[in-house]
């Protein structure tokens, strides 16, 4: 029997290490957001180079949620003595896993935004850039990343990798690939 015990103290061992972690989880349920609504300004992200968002949470079941943005950021072109401003449209689906304020952020989006088909010359050794029709372009945005908000609304912090492919109608290359991308956001949820 003395022999017995030892192995008994460490089947004991090993089935509470085991029960623990269930148990304590148990207790931790997912939060509600109640705080649906976002206004947040993006550096970067699913726009390129940055975006004033709107975000709405329009579905969530435990640990589970899903979210829709809408932005609008103007690019700009410099051209000789003036400016193109490029408008954009950033549109984006996310889906955050986490039971409270800290959550995984994975989605896709689409950004379509006009660009002028600026072209460049070299005439009497200058420089000469003329601007020509505008064209509808589009930009296909990755994000894998974390996002803090808490579930009754506040503060609300992103920051992720956004790698995108860029689809264009003025350049020699139509498709590029976009590996070195990041989006840091800002704003409120209510």
């Amino acid at each position: 029997m003395l022999r017995f015990f030892p192995k008994l103290k460490y089947l004991f061992g090993l089935a509470v290490f085991t029960a623990l972690p269930f148990s304590l989880f148990a207790q931790n349920e997912s939060k509600q957001f109640s705080g649906r609504n976002m206004i947040f300004l993006e550096i970067g992200g699913n726009a390129g180079q940055y975006a004033f968002n709107y975000g709405r949470l329009f579905y969530q079941k435990e640990s589970f949620k899903l979210t829709v943005n809408v932005g609008f950021s103007l690019w700009m072109d410099p051209i000789e003595n003036s400016t193109v401003w490029n408008p954009a449209l950033p549109l984006e689906l996310s889906a955050l896993l986490g039971k409270s304020k800290h959550n995984f952020e994975f989605g896709v989006g689409l950004t379509p935004y006009l660009e002028a088909d600026i072209t460049s010359s070299f005439e009497s050794g200058e420089l000469v850039q003329t601007k020509g029709p505008r064209n509808l372009a589009s930009i296909l945005p990755f994000r894998i990343g974390y996002r803090y908000q808490k579930p009754e609304g506040g503060l609300l912090f992103r920051v992720g990798y956004t790698p995108f492919f860029k689809f264009s109608n003025s350049s020699d290359e139509k498709i590029e690939f976009q590996a070195l991308q990041v989006g840091l956001g800002v704003g409120w949820s209510f």
